[in-house]
């Protein structure tokens, strides 16, 4: 499928993970991929590839939905119009990576983080591991799984998206038995900087994933896809 993209980093040997990463509002995947060069030298097995939003917005930016009008009550039917292009858009990835869901991360910011987050609720287990910069849900899920790890990073003074819709969407998600943690950045606004990127960095490197932990209880084997993993 067609769609603008810029690969920050294509191993030489078949991959073993896949991170894609998604822009705000405005932004181009050529700017995001340099987020994306701070997961390269950990994981060198990775094809990283920042994706750009489907609708141009500004001279050079792209957007997945416009935010021209947008309100509480109008989000979600917007996030719902673009999502299954969202979809398909990781799902061409995965077959070009031959990387499965198991093995693939899904890094947003701001509105990146509104698709990443909402994808849970369209497309459960489309991803193992999200992280989720300065962004929200559209509205808060009112189921979720441990299939997908959630990691929401929040500058504490962010005026654009409000570090109470990482708050709240933490509890849901712990509410319907969901995998999730949150991190705040004290003094931080609507950003990445070296400290949410450490804390993005520890959470694919060094937590294990609460289905990890159901397995074991479950006394289930895990199957071969689901060994290579962002730990």
């Amino acid at each position: 499928m067609k769609h603008d993209h810029f690969v920050v980093q294509s191993p030489s040997t078949p991959a073993k993970q896949l991170v894609l990463l998604f822009h705000g509002v405005g932004d181009n995947p050529v700017a995001m991929g340099q987020i994306g060069s701070w997961f390269a030298p950990l994981f060198p097995d990775a094809l990283i590839v920042s994706i750009g939003g489907p609708e141009a917005c500004g001279p050079n930016g792209r957007q997945w939905f416009s935010v021209q009008g947008v309100t509480e009550e109008n989000r979600q039917q917007r996030v719902d119009a673009i999502m299954p292009t969202f979809v398909e858009t990781v799902r061409y990835w995965q077959k070009e990576s031959g990387v499965g869901p198991q093995a693939t991360a899904l890094i947003g910011f701001s509105q990146g983080t509104i698709m990443a987050l909402e994808s849970t609720k369209a497309a459960p287990g489309l991803a193992s591991r999200i992280i989720a910069f300065n962004g929200r849900f559209a509205t808060l899920p009112e189921k979720a799984s441990t299939a997908t790890t959630v990691h929401l990073i929040h500058g504490g003074e962010d005026r654009v998206i409000d570090l109470a819709h990482a708050v709240a969407a933490q509890e849901a998600l712990m509410q319907h038995g969901g995998d999730v943690t949150l991190d705040i950045v004290d003094d931080l606004g609507h950003a990445i900087d070296d400290r949410s990127m450490q804390f993005a960095l520890d959470h694919l490197r060094f937590t294990v994933p609460k289905h990890y932990f159901d397995e074991a209880l479950s006394g289930s084997k895990p199957q071969d896809d689901d060994i290579i993993e962002f730990i």
